[in-house]
């Protein structure tokens, strides 16, 4: 499975992302490294939970597969 993350700078430093077809699904890292491990795994705890199915996505800058 593919998702699009958004990927923003956080205003303390380092960054953030949220995946628009995972409502609620966000995370943060201090480097994009750490970022992308903190968001696979975002993503597979929401995918685990059992979530409502997916929204649109809305466009994004970051693909990942999980």
């Amino acid at each position: 499975m593919t998702l699009r993350a958004i990927i923003h700078n956080a205003e303390e430093g380092g960054f953030w992302a949220e995946v628009p077809a995972l409502p609620g699904c966000l995370t943060q890292g201090d480097t994009k490294e750490e970022l992308e491990a903190n968001l696979r795994e975002a993503v597979e705890g929401w995918l685990a939970a059992g979530e409502a199915e997916l929204c649109a996505d809305s466009g994004a800058i970051f693909e990942l597969a999980v």
